[in-house]
């Protein structure tokens, strides 16, 4: 060009052009085969996130005007949503405070990025963590709480809100949106028919998520029309499935017997007829159940298995060891017959669990780890109740949907979490191999992403000497 001042003039338009342009991201994953978890189809994109949310997905290419100083190269890897925990506890009492803050960790090193807490005795405590771990002053999932337990009168767990009457149901409930907790857990070891079913109409009618143990003084069909959100565990499904489930109700009443005596005489009158209708009103009604297979597996051999040396429990302090005790001497002093009887029922609610998947019932995955339940920890547990849910026939994808995605959908928070999308919160699981092929690679985590930090596991697992935790890659 034989104008020199013109082609400077032209040069500086160039370059200034390219460099307003080039856009900046708090944070790029590229290159990662994601999966689409309501589908199960993969497809080569690169998720650019900034202030902890996706901002954008485009296929997999290079680009010359984009810039990141976090990015994570999952070339070869398999990126899903981050994993929810559906049934976790925080409890123990004052003294347990700090061990069960240190499992939050434990949670982030196996790709938990949310968890459900079920009750407990450390709302307080809970809340605050919950805001630390927002504001990235402390390492750990989301924390969506139920705060104490309602229950009735001397209840089995300390904490608990006592509720004898409609009264006391609105007074309790008034607490816990005071609390602003994330729906209404109900137990049932004490609480009366009447009390349990006005707490679920009443919450149901101020719009609250209710979840919860069913007192056997009350039918699954009764539950499900007061308006309960999801069932925790298994028996009370089993029940609704009996053709004698309204004798054995009224026996149960009239104390002619307890809840474990009435096990055999539910599987005995199990009848397929009745399951398939009380499925069917389980779906239409859109409640969620909680199998919670892992730890049924943990206790039902509590006699026979030696945990002596699993890589977890040296990270348990000798508080929360203490707390196992209980579940363990009782399954050591049990009779033969008890023993064999916990391993049946255990043994039934595997074929329940895909019986419920196969009906389309929403299952959530939850480990029920905490305190008090012998050697399901928190963490791993949550990969061992996918395992569990495959090992009983349900699909590796539809085993992955029960966590972040029907977790999300439960507490109505689709909005945020349960899938890959623009706009929703950046919770990611970057993994080593893909789990829709085996189930086990959840396990296999190459990187964590939440609240725009990037967490690695090995990493972790090194700052609390547990190198044994995780899967080596």
């Amino acid at each position: 060009m034989k104008n020199p001042l013109l082609f400077s003039l032209l040069m500086i338009l160039f370059f200034g052009c390219k460099t307003e342009n080039k856009k900046t991201f708090d944070m790029i994953v590229t290159n990662g085969n994601i999966i689409n978890i309501e589908t199960g189809a993969i497809e080569q994109q690169d998720i650019f996130i900034n202030e902890g949310r996706i901002v954008n997905i485009k296929p997999a290419v290079e680009y010359s005007n984009i810039t990141s100083e976090k990015i994570i190269d999952a070339t070869g890897k398999y990126v899903l949503p981050g994993f929810w925990d559906n049934h976790v506890h925080f409890r123990g009492g004052d003294t347990l405070i700090q061990a069960n803050k240190d499992f939050l960790k434990l949670f982030i090193m196996n790709g938990i990025t949310t968890v459900r807490d079920a009750g407990g005795d450390l709302t307080p405590s809970v809340l605050e963590w919950n805001t630390q771990i927002a504001n990235n002053e402390l390492m750990g999932p989301t924390i969506f709480t139920s705060g104490p337990k309602l229950d009735g009168p001397n209840a089995t767990w300390a904490g608990s809100l006592v509720v004898t009457n409609p009264k006391d149901v609105s007074k309790a409930l008034d607490s816990l949106e005071v609390l602003k907790t994330d729906f209404v857990k109900i137990y049932e070891s004490r609480i009366s028919r009447e009390a349990y079913l006005e707490t679920v109409k009443q919450a149901t009618s101020r719009g609250l998520i209710t979840s919860g143990h069913m007192p056997f003084t009350v039918e699954l069909t009764e539950n499900i029309e007061a308006g309960i959100g999801a069932i925790e565990h298994l028996y009370y499904v089993l029940k609704g499935c009996s053709s004698k489930e309204q004798e054995i109700t009224q026996a149960i009443i009239n104390r002619e017997y307890g809840f474990w005596q009435s096990m055999a005489k539910l599987i005995a009158t199990y009848d397929e007829f009745t399951a398939e209708n009380t499925f069917k009103q389980l779906k239409e009604n859109n409640v969620y159940v909680v199998p919670t297979l892992h730890i049924g597996n943990v206790l039902s051999y509590l006699d026979e298995e030696d945990h002596t040396n699993d890589a977890y429990l040296k990270l348990m302090p000798a508080g929360i060891i203490t707390t196992y005790q209980g579940r363990i001497n009782s399954a050591l002093n049990g009779s033969e017959k008890a023993r064999q009887d916990r391993k049946a029922l255990n043994s039934f609610f595997k074929k329940l669990s895909k019986s419920l998947n196969d009906a389309g019932v929403s299952l959530l995955a939850g480990s029920d780890s905490g305190a008090f339940n012998s050697f399901t920890y928190p963490g791993i547990s949550l990969h061992k109740e996918l395992e569990a849910m495959v090992n009983s026939g349900i699909s590796n994808l539809e085993a992955l949907q029960t966590s972040a995605y029907n977790g999300s959908k439960f507490l109505e928070k689709g909005e945020d979490y349960g899938t890959i999308e623009t706009g929703k919160k950046a919770d990611l699981v970057v993994l080593n191999a893909n789990p829709l092929i085996e189930i086990t690679q959840t396990r296999n985590i190459y990187r964590i992403t939440k609240n725009n930090q990037i967490y690695n596991p090995q990493t972790i697992a090194k700052t609390i000497d547990c190198e044994d935790c995780i899967i080596q890659n």
